[in-house]
């Protein structure tokens, strides 16, 4: 899907400016909101965000930035980025939902304030939780294998399936950001929906079926601590196929440390590279079993 604003909505983007902060941060500013690309100790950056610093660039400092948007490759990434917040901002506008206070009881508690996306739907702010509500004729849009019978749909994923069946009341970002969540998080109602399969690598949650269908047999950890016995080892406890009921057959080995690294779904054990371990344990929960 495209990420581009229409003409239309191009004219009326809010400006984002760039600058240099007081410590040699690339910054940016669009309205309100500021961003900053912040160096991790380890290479690379995060994206940092703030609110409504009115000071000259020159002024502003890592301390402003409180806000942590994940990873930001580069100068050209951090802009690209800024250009969509930017271009989001003004669809949204362009939208024109509307705040008001609703005197309502969500499922995450007594609302404190509302937006009206459009008739019928509308976001409710919690003191700690938020989500959509929908009325029943617009829930009835929502796809049968993502809708909510009161009409609720929670705001960190949930959302996703009311963006999905009402895709001209958000902004490009917003359908985009709920495609991915959809396909990441509810794939059987991504296929539905789109007629086709997905493909290795373009849903987490099927990568993780496939992950746990093809390691099934193998021993899989599900807990490592690093070694006080062995200098330089780490100590895992793994379970066939990473499985953590309590009738699961546990085992140890020793994984060289600098060989330890956890995959998106778990490390699985080489039987031919590291040894099943049955000596003293570094684990609390070990001490005092047999062999351990």
């Amino acid at each position: 899907m495209s990420t581009t604003a229409p003409k239309s909505v191009q004219a009326s983007l809010p400006f984002p400016e760039f600058g240099q902060s007081a410590d040699g941060l690339t910054v940016a500013r669009i309205s309100n909101a500021a961003y900053a690309m912040i160096p991790k100790r380890d290479g690379g950056y995060f994206l940092g965000s703030g609110w409504r610093l009115s000071k000259p660039f020159a002024e502003w400092q890592r301390s402003d930035f409180y806000g942590h948007g994940g990873d930001i490759a580069d100068e050209a990434a951090f802009r690209a980025f800024v250009g969509e917040q930017a271009a989001h901002r003004a669809e949204e506008a362009a939208l024109g939902r509307q705040e008001f206070r609703a005197h309502a009881n969500t499922p995450w508690g007594p609302s404190q304030g509302a937006v009206r996306y459009g008739e019928g739907v509308v976001f409710h702010s919690t003191s700690g939780h938020g989500g959509f509500h929908l009325s029943a004729e617009r829930n009835a849009k929502v796809h049968p294998l993502l809708r909510d019978a009161g009409g609720n749909y929670e705001e960190d994923a949930a959302w996703a399936a009311v963006a999905s069946a009402l895709p001209d009341l958000f902004t490009d970002l917003e359908r985009r950001q709920a495609d991915e969540t959809l396909r990441h998080n509810w794939p059987d109602a991504w296929e539905a929906i789109h007629g086709r399969v997905l493909q290795p690598g373009e849903s987490r949650a099927r990568d993780a079926e496939a992950f746990a269908r093809h390691h099934a047999d193998d021993w899989v950890v599900i807990s490592a601590i690093y070694s006080d016995h062995h200098p330089g080892f780490t100590e895992v406890a793994a379970t066939r196929g990473g499985r953590r009921d309590q009738r699961a057959e546990e085992r140890r080995f020793l994984v060289l440390s600098k060989d330890y690294k956890i995959g998106p779904f778990g490390f699985v054990i080489d039987e031919t590279r590291h040894a099943a371990y049955d000596g003293p344990s570094s684990f609390i929960g070990w001490r005092g079993r047999a062999g351990g």
